[in-house]
């Protein structure tokens, strides 16, 4: 079994999930203007129980190819959000991150924080050597952070999520490592 994984920031710990962060987890995966952009949710109780589930599955596999981690204050330890980056592809040193806040943390440069601390995990951690992800077109406030982190929107991919019974349309962005390097040399 793989040990855990915790990453530090100056205001963010990002850490396993636990059975524990139910109640903050379950209160933004089922809020619906937090998941208003994304290919899951509203969460029921099931669903919650069924991705913390899954993030304890995802630390016991061998090798470990997905961390899903929460987001947490360091003052407190109080949940906020939860992220991911998991391996897509390990010939090809490939993987995607993602991420989602709790309404009333928005705009207060938390993702952007958390993608960094994402990034700098996956190509000095993991090895990869691209890492991608994407948001839903209209997501102007997602995609600001992913441009923030230095990720270039590489295209958009039409109708690529079914949600509602409706096709939506996402940007892909990605970041190289070599890029990355540059970017983190560049005062």
């Amino acid at each position: 079994m793989t040990t855990g994984v915790t990453l530090e920031t100056p205001r963010l710990a990002l850490r396993e999930l636990r059975d524990a962060d139910f109640e903050p987890v379950h209160a933004y995966a089922s809020d619906h203007e937090v998941v208003r952009y994304l290919d899951w949710g509203p969460s029921s109780v099931a669903d919650t129980t069924q991705f913390l589930a899954l993030a304890r599955d995802a630390r016991k596999t061998t090798p470990r190819t997905a961390y899903h981690l929460a987001i947490a204050l360091r003052t407190d330890d109080r949940v906020v959000g939860s992220c991911r980056i998991e391996i897509r592809d390990a010939a090809a040193q490939t993987g995607d991150l993602g991420y989602v806040f709790d309404r009333a943390q928005w705009g207060r440069g938390y993702a952007t924080e958390a993608g960094r601390t994402l990034l700098v995990f996956g190509f000095e951690r993991l090895g990869l050597h691209r890492i991608w992800a994407r948001c839903d077109v209209r997501n102007a406030a997602s995609a600001r952070v992913l441009e923030k982190l230095g990720m270039e929107r590489e295209g958009r991919l039409r109708h690529d999520v079914r949600r509602k019974g409706e096709w939506h349309d996402s940007y892909l962005y990605a970041i190289l490592e070599p890029d990355w390097r540059q970017l983190r040399r560049t005062p």
